[in-house]
This record gives C-alpha cells, sequence and structure tokens, in this order.
C-alpha cells in the first residue's frame, strides 16, 4: 500500500512534467526570409521578418525588397504580435500612397519554418489570404 502511496506523486509529476513540455512555446526569435513571387511573372519580392518574444509577447519588424532598383526597404514595426505554443500571430500596416493597408499574419513556428497565411483586404473590399513560409536565418 505505501508503494502505491509513493508511486501516484512520482507519476503525476512525470506527467506534469511532460505536458509541460508539450505546451511549451516555440521561440521565434529570430531573422526569418522568404520572397513572394512576383505579378505577371515579374522577379519575387524578398521579405525580411525580425522577432523576438519579450515578457511573453512577440515583437519585431518586416521589410520587403521594393520594387525600384537600388531602393532601401523600409522597416514597418509589426503590432498585436502573440505566441502561443506553436502558433504566432502579428499584424502590419502599411501606408501606400495616402492609404492604410492592413496584413494579418497568422503562422506556426516548427523549428527553422515558419507556415502560415496572410490575411488583407483587397483594393475593392474583399477579404483575401495568401501562404506564406519563411525560413531562419542562420
Amino acid at each position: 500500500m505505501q508503494r502505491k502511496h509513493l508511486l501516484t506523486p512520482v507519476l503525476t509529476l512525470g506527467a506534469c512534467a511532460l505536458l509541460a513540455l508539450s505546451v511549451q512555446a516555440a521561440d521565434p526569435t529570430g531573422t526569418w526570409t522568404w520572397t513572394a513571387p512576383g505579378r505577371g511573372g515579374a522577379e519575387g519580392r524578398k521579405t525580411t521578418l525580425k522577432l523576438k518574444v519579450e515578457d511573453g509577447k512577440l515583437t519585431g519588424t518586416i521589410a520587403t525588397a521594393p520594387a525600384r532598383e537600388g531602393a532601401t526597404p523600409r522597416e514597418i514595426a509589426i503590432s498585436d504580435g502573440k505566441v502561443s505554443g506553436d502558433e504566432i500571430s502579428f499584424t502590419v500596416t502599411r501606408r501606400v500612397g495616402g492609404n492604410e493597408m492592413v496584413q494579418k499574419y497568422t503562422g506556426t513556428v516548427s523549428g527553422d519554418t515558419i507556415k502560415g497565411k496572410i490575411e488583407f483586404q483587397t483594393r475593392d473590399g474583399q477579404t483575401r489570404t495568401r501562404d506564406w513560409e519563411a525560413k531562419r536565418e542562420k
């Protein structure tokens, strides 16, 4: 009977440790890049995403290679960054020609890859999504 009473707490602690490992948040901290296909067969545009987790909050910047040759990519701060397990989400707001364009990113971190969706509204007000897949730079 005493063995049973001793074994129960040990098994409980072991189960709790395994559960804690399985829900441990992925670490998206780092520099991530991907290339989006260009329009009409044009060369793709490279996007660089720099992420950092501070006090459980996801922060960072995003920059897309400009369409014009020789122009410097402009870094834009992400907002509403969240990390939950291996899931991340954040919002990017760009201002283009007096208009505001909002993109909502969601993704799953797996090792050195993030796969997810970008949700945005088109000029005619339609909501669209696009896949994105980024690789962590070493």
